[in-house]
């Protein structure tokens, strides 16, 4: 068992290790395809959200970036 914090908040996950991916899916993230994903403030290419790995109190952010507001 591993603790990370996901979006400021603790979270304890089963492994000590899970991929961004997973991660992304035990937290039912809402449209996975557009999350932006920062990982100890760093921010993780999509190509890399299965071969990277979330380890013990590490800090992940789940961001997305919404345009508009143009006149």
């Amino acid at each position: 068992m591993s603790n990370i914090i996901v979006n400021g908040k603790l979270q304890a996950i089963e492994t000590e290790n899970i991929s961004v991916i997973d991660l992304i899916k035990l937290n039912n993230v809402q449209q996975p395809d557009m999350v932006s994903v920062q990982l100890n403030e760093e921010f993780v290419l999509r190509d890399n959200f299965e071969s990277t790995l979330v380890k013990e109190g590490d800090e992940v952010d789940f961001l997305y970036f919404m345009g508009g507001g143009g006149k």
